[in-house]
């Protein structure tokens, strides 16, 4: 048997609506991944950067943004040190059964939470984890980028009076930010490539429809090779455009 054999292109042009539908599908899961991720780091990026922030004078609130930080860094840890598979099993059949439930949901209860979990119910699950776990990459870049700004310009902030807040928002993050676009980027890519492994919770994504085709004619080349190619045009697509980003403005378009 020939490790290369004859490749049947034709077996995909009667799926090719599918595909379509799971492009649409793993872009849609992207964007929405990406924007509750990023809001959802610079949140915690900010909360953990905060260690060499004056400290408040009222222990209360000294406590509390201890405590605030220590678990920032468990949530940071676990999300990290976890697989992304692990954690999408998780929201799924654990924590989608107790948010939006039919007897007694936290977030959505009796007939709408049914419907809600037939029609929705895999993307929300999706969606949710690889934005709980891009928000955890994204928080670690973004405190990466606020350090590698020089800890003189924050304390020549607060001698003039500037708060931890405003010194972030005038001073070290206009500056970080750039420092971030390749981090920010690589993550992004990372995210498009993570989509596929939503397929095991049944939603009707790229991987899926590639596994559809691959059942029906029990051949694997064909599908595979041909999201491969749609997966290597959407990271060549970003990788260009951080590049474009990071090129200084007078050189963007050349």
């Amino acid at each position: 048997m020939s490790l290369f054999p004859d490749l049947r292109w034709g077996i995909l042009v009667g799926y090719g609506p599918l595909f379509v539908q799971g492009l649409l599908m793993t872009l849609q899961l992207t964007v929405v991944s990406i924007t509750g991720g990023l809001a959802l780091g610079i949140v915690l990026g900010l909360v953990s950067s905060t260690v060499d922030s004056p400290t408040p004078r009222s222990r209360v609130a000294a406590a509390a943004w201890q405590l605030l930080r220590g678990v920032t860094r468990a949530y940071v840890g676990f999300f990290r040190g976890t697989p992304l598979f692990v954690q999408i099993l998780l929201v799924h059949f654990a924590l989608m059964p107790a948010l939006i439930q039919p007897d007694g949901g936290l977030l959505l209860s009796g007939e709408a939470a049914r419907e809600f979990r037939q029609s929705h119910g895999a993307f929300f699950s999706g969606a949710l984890a690889l934005t709980l776990n891009a928000g955890a990459y994204v928080s670690e870049i973004l405190r990466a980028g606020i350090q590698s700004i020089h800890g003189g310009q924050t304390q020549a902030a607060y001698s003039v009076g500037l708060t931890h807040a405003q010194s972030m928002r005038y001073i070290v993050l206009p500056q970080a930010l750039r420092r971030m676009v390749p981090a920010l980027v690589n993550e992004m890519v990372t995210l498009v490539k993570d989509s596929s492994l939503v397929s095991a919770i049944g939603l009707a994504e790229l991987a899926l429809a590639a596994r559809t085709v691959a059942g029906a004619y029990s051949r694997y080349w064909e599908p595979y090779l041909f999201i491969s190619a749609i997966y290597l045009v959407i990271t060549l697509t970003l990788s260009a455009l951080a590049r474009r980003l990071e090129a200084p403005v007078h050189q963007r378009g050349k």
